[in-house]
This record gives C-alpha cells, structure tokens and sequence, in this order.
C-alpha cells in the first residue's frame, strides 16, 4: 500500500496537483473503525463531511469473506467503491479472483491427476462456496471426501490444552489413504503446528507422500516464535495465486526505507519487536534494556518464511487496486464529461464524489491469469521460492484454459484404478469412491479404467484374452477338416462298408435257409435303408446352405422311418408265420410280400407327409449362432419350426416302440431261425440312444449340437446292422453246418412243440 501511493505521488502525469494518502486498518476492527473512515482525523462525527483536505474516496478491503460483508453494509448507504472484496455488491470491484474460479481450478487438478479420495482440513465452516464446492461438485466429478476435519486455533499460551487434539489429526493424516489433503485456511499457521510435532518429537513418523493442495489465496504468515521452523513438510504445496509480475523497485523499496519516518505507522514496531527479537526502549522509564531495536536491521536477513523480500500475489491485488483508484481518479479528472460539469471552473476536493462510475470502465483486475504455485524448498533451513507450475485462464478456449507442468505426484484414491478388462463394484457402507475391481465376465470386456460395468462385444466379435477390446469372430462349421468331422467321417465310411459286406455276403448266400427266413426282401430293404442312413449322416457335415438345410433333417426322417418301419414288418412277419403254422389258421392269407411291403410304405408315407407339412410351413434354413461360442459364429441350420421337428423324431419313436412291443412278446416264438430276440435287442439298442438324444440336443449348443445329432444316427443304425445281421452273418460264414434245412426243421420242431399243446385222444 504504502509503496503503490509513494509511486503514484510521485508521477507527475498521473494525479498532478494532487497528493494521495491512506488510513490502514485492522482487518478485524469493527463498526465504528469503519465509520471513522468518513470523519476527519481529530473527530469522529458520522454523515457529516468535515474536512476537505481528508477527501474519502475509495477503500481497499479484504479477502475475507465475513469482514468484508460487514466492510460492505457500511460502504454501500455511503455509495463509495471498495476493492479487493470478495462480496456481491454494485459497488463492489474484485481485484482478486472470486472463490468459484479457485475452486474449478482444484477440481480441473483433482481429475488431471486423477486424485479422488482427498482429505479436507478447514478453518472454521469454510464458506458457502467452499461447502458447495465439497458437498455438491466434489460428488458430480467423482471424488470423494476420505476425511474432513477443522482446525482448532492453536497459539503458544494454550498449546498444551489442544495438543491431544493434534495428536489425533496428525494420525488421521498419516494413517489415511487419501495423498491429496486439501487446506482451506487464509495462512497456514494451524497446518504447520500440526506438521510440527514429529520436530517436536511428540510422533515418531512423518507423513510422507502427501500432497498439500491450499484452497484459497494463501499467506506463508508465521509468529515469532515460528520464524526458524522448517517448511520442509511444506514442500511441493500447491497454492492457486492471482499472477504476479516484479515490481520494478520494490525490493529497492523495502532495502532503503526508513521505516519508522512516519509518527501514524501503528504496526512497524510491533513487527519489528517480533522478526527481530528486540525491543524499543520506553522513554518515559530510565531503564537500560537489552537487544534494542536499532531501526537500521535489515529486512532481507529475516527468514523468507517470515517475511518475503517479494511482492506476494495478494500484495500484487493491493497494489492493483490502488493504482484502479488513481487511474479512475484520473480519468474523472481530465475526462471531457467531468469538466463539461465544471463549467470551467478548477478541480477542488469538494468536486470529487464517489468514484464508481469513473472504475466502471476499468476491467477487474487480475482475474486473466491465476498460477498454480509450487512451494520448494531451497537448501537452506527455512528458506523457500514459488515455482509456477500452471496455469488457469478464465478467458482461453475450454481446452487450454487448464495448462499444467507434470511433476512426480502420487496418486490419491481409495481403491487403486481398475485396469482394463476389470470392472468397479462398490464396497458396502463405504462412499462411492471405495470399490473393488473385479475381473469382468467372460462374454465382456472394459476397454477403459475405472469402468462401472463391462461392455458386451457386437455378435459378430469376442473379448480378447485380457478382456480389454473385442476381436472379430471367425465362421464355423461342423466341417470334413476338423478332428470331430473326420471322426465321424471315418466311422460313416466304416459303417457302410460293413452294410455293404453284409449285403453282399445275403446277396451270396441267398438261397440259404438263414437267409431265406423272416421275408428275405425285407433283410434287403432293411440293409439298403441302414446304408442310406449312413450315409445321409454326411449331410451333416457340409457347410449349411438352403438346400442342405431343406435336405438333412427330411432325408434323414424319411429313411429312418423307412429303417424302422421294415424292422416293425419284420416283427409282424414272425408273429403271422407263428400264427399261420396252426391248422385251420386263415393267416396263411395274410403272411406274404404284400402284407411287408404295406407296412413298409405305409410307414414312410406317414412320415413323408409329416415333412411335406414341415417343409409347406416353416421349412429348415440356414442360422448364423452368435451365442453359443464365444469365439466363433456357428453356421447352422435352423429346424424352423421345432414343433415339426419334434413330430418327425416322434413318429419315428412311435414307430421304434411299435417295433420293440411286437418284438418283445415274440422273442420265443417258434420260426426257422427267430430273429425276434435279435430285433427285440435291437430296438432296445435304438430307443435308448433316441431317447437320451432329445435332452442331450436340448442341452447342447452350436456345432455340438450337430454332432449329438449325427452320432445318434451312427449309433442307431450299427445297433440295428450289428444286433441284426452280424448273428446271422456269423452262422453263414464261421458255423455253415447250422445253415441247413436239416438244421431248420429241428429248430422248428422243437419250438413248435415247446409251445403247442398236445391233443386229448379219445379212445
């Protein structure tokens, strides 16, 4: 203040004719301090004006929010300026930025560094802004509050009493997880009491890794008995300061004046008793006293943790504001409007009024530019430099109006980040900021950190092996190339060379008894159609189209009911020629070729008439399967309508179970070389593969669906050639002795008498 009115009384062009003076006050004065600023020096008469050599118009005030309020209510009835406060007033002008501004500048620099679970020291409440800003945005941004404690005035004289209480914070701020504590404090006088206690060798630890951010404008202010102490825990501070350039003359300034020129300065000696350790000599008392101030110590000496030889930011914002008050001055002075009002008459004091419409044209003053300072220790002991390490410009676009020069900061949250491929689930009865990272389900992935739920990938990718991104899938098929297909491949080849062996060797043999014995056309039919069963199991194996999706399941119905349908003949055969054998029957009529082959057409004619009703409604079509692999898409075919594929397999069960019952109950029928116990076998063999077929398919998925279905009808079909055929092909080959007539007729004879009764003679 001092020096700022020295240089503006000493510029000729500025305010010629015109000598600026101040009145400084304590900060913390009340109401009648205030109102004195209206009165003269001698008197104190308030709302009446007395002295024109004392013209009051304008006042520097004071960043603190509750004095200023109180500053305002008086200054506002009188209408006069006031700057530097930070209250909402039409005559009100801020040299300092307003809260808001610091506060988004600490929420840009939380989420730059990713610091979400912060610790908060404040001095009293705060503020309204302040309890906004940690109560409303702090939630909004994602951060959360590990701890939020307030300071308690510490002095000298009631140390002791608040030393518990010291205690406790500093293990609450060594113990917790947050590395970010937030200091909502005008100086720092509270906060370095706390850090002090390790010096003091009250706590063993210090608290390392922290990283102190200050929430508002912040004053290194320190006691006399604080000047010597250490700022090392102070180390890599983050303060929010308005820009300040040097002043050119201001150390110069403060090196080389007499600070004790002037009988009003209330407050030097006091400082200097107190930076110095020594005191001035009362006059009125002939006492010698030790350690005398001198007035000629040297200001540049005192540590800079007591008094720094530089101008602060917020002696920047006063010196702004008192050359605002002069450049006004000015401007009402030699403006066109103001002597238009003086007719031409001279400029007196008593003209002057109430400057506000003269620093309405000026901007506010430093609200462009605010710095992010970086407290550094130097070598020595309580020495220490402002390092600007960024900055925050109000009027730059949005994505530079945050810049920041990157150090070696710790994080601080209170679950470390979730990497890609993890995804957050909170922690009960714990703030949203505490969560668990959890590995994300195998059909998902998170690409990003800290992501609260997984992404599933598009139907057509899968996540990859860390879950982190999504790949595309590849197409398959049940296909020749694959081991499962080959398997198959080689066991259809199998299958149907043994059909045709078999074939062959009746074809061979047909003349023989064994052969000739339960309808031999039938034997016939029944191995073409176990080979075109076979076979079609192939179909299977083909990459789905249209018209191998509209084949398979139809082909394969038709000729399985074929199959079965000429086993139930079979089945029926011996039962008739059982019943034919008795005298007197008339089933000789029914037993015969026709009777065989009716049964045989009858039973494929209702199946194809099932298919045709399939393929006229909803016929099968080639489906892409998304869900059943997670690496591949599965190229099926779709039955279309599941209903009719159910029927299909149904009749064909009907049929089978048909089969099996006649079967059954003839296994011990009397006939040259029964098959019935070989057909009953069989059919057992058939329905219990078709049976555990159904919940096997239902269970199953993609291409394994495919191969459930396939080995069903391998396994059916070789259960019929082998329980079937591979009997009688062993007789014809391995036992020929038995494959005679000779052999037949005993056969017969002893069934036919084992199961007839003999007759009653009548003598």
């Amino acid at each position: 203040m001092v020096f700022a009115v020295m240089k503006i009384n000493q510029d000729l062009q500025l305010l010629p004719n015109i000598t600026l003076g101040f009145k400084i006050y304590d900060r913390y004065a009340g109401y009648h301090a205030k109102m004195e600023l209206f009165s003269n020096e001698n008197r104190f008469v308030p709302n009446y004006n007395c002295g024109i050599l004392n013209k009051l118009i304008s006042v520097v005030g004071t960043v603190d929010p509750g004095i200023a309020s109180d500053m305002a209510d008086i200054l506002e009835t009188y209408k006069f300026p006031t700057g530097s406060l930070q209250y909402e007033s039409h005559f009100y002008y801020p040299m300092v930025p307003g809260e808001e501004l610091y506060y988004s500048g600490i929420i840009r620099l939380l989420l730059h560094f990713r610091w979400t679970w912060v610790g908060i020291f404040t001095k009293g409440l705060g503020g309204r802004m302040f309890e906004h800003l940690i109560f409303s945005m702090f939630p909004i941004h994602g951060i959360c509050i590990a701890f939020l404690e307030k300071f308690k005035p510490v002095y000298i004289n009631n140390f002791f009493d608040n030393l518990k209480w010291l205690v406790e914070m500093f293990h609450l701020l060594v113990n917790s997880k947050a590395k970010v504590i937030i200091i909502k404090d005008n100086n720092l006088l509270n906060l370095r009491w706390l850090l002090r206690l390790p010096e003091m060798e009250i706590v063993s630890i210090k608290p390392k890794g922290k990283v102190l951010i200050m929430a508002s404008q912040m004053g290194l202010a320190s006691f006399f008995y604080q000047k010597s102490w250490d700022i090392q825990d102070l180390h890599g501070a983050l303060t929010f300061a308005t820009y300040s350039s040097e002043i050119t003359g201001f150390q110069h300034f403060l090196q080389t004046r007499n600070h004790f020129s002037s009988k009003e300065d209330g407050f030097i000696k006091n400082v200097w008793e107190q930076a110095f350790a020594c005191v001035f000599p009362n006059l009125s008392e002939n006492k010698e006293t030790e350690g005398v101030c001198t007035g000629r110590e040297k200001l540049e000496r005192l540590p800079g943790t007591f008094f720094e030889m530089r101008m602060t930011s917020h002696s920047y914002s006063i010196y702004n504001a008192v050359y605002a008050v002069a450049q006004a001055l000015h401007a009402m002075m030699f403006g066109q409007q103001h002597r238009q009002k003086l007719n031409g008459r001279k400029l007196n004091l008593q003209d002057l009024q109430p400057i506000q419409a003269y620093l309405d044209p000026f901007p506010t003053v430093g609200t462009k530019d605010h710095a992010f300072n970086f407290l550094k220790r130097r070598h020595e002991m309580s020495s220490f430099h402002r390092v600007k390490v960024g900055k925050l410009d109000p009027w730059a676009a949005e994505d530079q109006m945050f810049t920041i020069h990157e150090e070696m900061l710790p994080t601080s949250m209170c679950t470390e980040s979730c990497l890609p491929g993890y995804f957050k689930k909170k922690q009960e009865a714990k703030p949203f900021c505490c969560y668990d990272c959890l590995r994300c389900p195998k059909e998902k992935m998170a690409n990003q950190k800290d992501m609260d739920d997984c992404l599933k990938c598009p139907e057509d990718q899968y996540p990859n092996k860390n879950q982190t991104s999504c790949i595309l899938k590849k197409i398959t098929f049940l296909s020749f190339e694959e081991p499962m297909g080959i398997s198959m491949v080689v066991l259809v080849l199998f299958f149907s060379l043994c059909t045709i062996m078999v074939l062959k060797t009746f074809l061979k043999y047909h003349h023989t008894p064994i052969v000739k014995a339960n309808n031999r056309n039938l034997s016939y039919l029944l191995l073409i159609s176990l080979l075109l069963c076979f076979l079609c199991s192939l179909q299977f194996l083909i990459i789905p189209g249209n018209i191998i999706c509209f084949l398979r399941q139809i082909s394969f119905g038709i000729i399985f009911s074929m199959a079965v349908s000429s086993v139930l003949a079979k089945t029926i055969t011996v039962v008739l020629a059982f019943m034919a054998t008795k005298p007197g029957s008339r089933m000789q009529n029914w037993v015969g070729r026709r009777l065989a082959i009716s049964i045989v057409l009858s039973g494929s004619l209702i199946q194809i008439g099932i298919c045709m009703v399939w393929l006229f409604t909803f016929p099968p079509f080639p489906d892409l399967d998304t869900q059943s692999e997670i690496e591949e898409i599965v190229l099926q075919c779709s039955e279309g309508s599941s209903v009719m594929f159910y029927c299909v397999l149904g009749y064909m069960g009907f049929l089978a179970a048909a089969s099996f019952t006649v079967a059954f109950f003839s296994r011990n029928l009397p006939s040259s070389f029964n098959e019935a116990k070989y057909l009953t076998f069989s059919m057992l063999i058939f329905c219990s593969v078709w049976l555990s077929f159904v919940p096997s398919y239902l269970s199953t998925k993609g291409k394994y669906m495919v191969a459930v279905e396939v080995f069903s009808i391998l396994a059916s079909s070789a259960g019929l050639l082998a329980c079937i055929y591979f009997p009688k092909c062993y007789i014809i080959i391995i036992r020929p002795e038995l494959n005679n007539r000779e052999q037949e007729e005993t056969q017969s004879l002893h069934l036919y008498k084992k199961y007839t009764k003999p007759r009653m003679k009548i003598s």
